[in-house]
């Protein structure tokens, strides 16, 4: 008999000394045994792995689409009036929505990806890396959304496929929390209702030379020349300025935007791939020039500003957020879509 509990499958079952109850706990065994209802019934396949089913203690197959989706849960999923639903149990849909991105055990805690400070120091500690977020995960379906409701060109919006997690090195992430620390001190956006720093999310187009996060790949390619690998590895780098068009609107700095599609633009694969790759960034706009027209010839905002935020109009179809320090941005995640 297993030791875990029934309903969480991540908890062991509690034990009162007299014997060992099936949940962990008071509230998995209201969940346990509301979740599963008597006329619970399991789809046929034809995987030579059997369980017993509950409902009817008949022996039945389960293929893989049968299963649970959560983890390495082989429960079957539930099967109600309105047919098949992904998951065997409300605890279940519940955790995978919210399960630590590095154990993928616990629940994440609200302000982190991760459960707890041992799993995120584990992840740090293998940093520079990334990791594949679940397609039902709240994280996958929060980029998924913006990525969407971003797409402001006339073409049909591409379907996202993955969504990876970056993790960075611990040193490039205190760079950039102490310079948005230094832009909220100036600013003080915090107490005007923004974020710290005025920090925002924006997307960034760029070449890739491998599949990387195709078919889950992970590793990180060799080349020097890829910019999406190099970014991953050692964050912005405003020495590459250039390398691709040779110049930019508004001078030398990093290009983001928080139109999607104005980023696919810049979007490239050298490898034959079916997916594009594009890059979700935390930006410290802190204090924004707004430009209409091109200016070609800045390395740094106009005095007494953070970035530059050029809007559409004379020049640009799409907006444009550019800042002109390393330590202004940090990707936070990979997303691959249809190509």
């Amino acid at each position: 008999m297993s030791s875990i509990c029934e309903n969480c499958h991540v908890r062991p079952k509690f034990v009162d000394g007299n014997r060992v109850h099936d949940y962990c706990g008071r509230t998995c065994a209201r969940q346990g045994t509301s979740n599963k209802p008597p006329s619970t019934t399991y789809l046929p396949s034809t995987s030579s792995k059997t369980l017993t089913s509950p409902a009817s203690s008949l022996t039945v197959n389960l293929s893989n689409a049968d299963k649970c989706k959560f983890n390495w849960c082989t429960e079957p999923a539930y099967v109600g009036p309105k047919g098949k639903g992904d998951y065997c149990s409300i605890a279940h849909k519940n955790l995978a929505e919210k399960i630590c991105l590095f154990c993928l055990q616990a629940e994440k805690q609200s302000f982190s990806h991760f459960c707890g400070r041992n799993c995120a120091r584990q992840a740090e500690n293998n940093a520079p890396m990334i990791i594949e977020v679940p397609a039902g995960h709240v994280t996958f379906k929060s980029v998924a959304h913006q990525f969407q409701v971003s797409w402001r060109h006339a073409s049909t919006c591409p379907t996202v496929r993955r969504v990876y997690k970056v993790v960075l090195k611990q040193a490039f992430m205190a760079q950039y929390d102490a310079y948005r620390t230094s832009v909220e001190n100036r600013g003080q956006f915090v107490a005007k209702g923004r974020s710290a720093g005025n920090e925002n999310r924006r997307w960034h187009g760029t070449n890739r030379e491998c599949n990387l996060g195709d078919n889950g790949d992970t590793t990180f390619c060799n080349s020097q020349s890829c910019s999406l690998c190099s970014i991953l590895r050692n964050s912005y780098d405003l020495n590459r300025f250039g390398q691709k068009t040779g110049w930019g609107r508004f001078g030398a700095g990093i290009y983001t935007s928080s139109t999607s599609s104005k980023s696919n633009d810049y979007s490239n694969n050298t490898t034959p791939s079916t997916m594009k790759a594009i890059l979700l960034n935390k930006v410290v706009v802190g204090r924004g020039h707004q430009m209409y027209q091109d200016s070609t010839s800045l390395t740094a905002p106009p005095t007494g500003f953070d970035s530059v935020i050029a809007q559409v109009g004379v020049s640009l179809n799409h907006d444009e957020l550019i800042v002109y320090t390393n330590d202004a941005i940090r990707v936070s995640f990979l997303v691959l879509y249809d190509a």
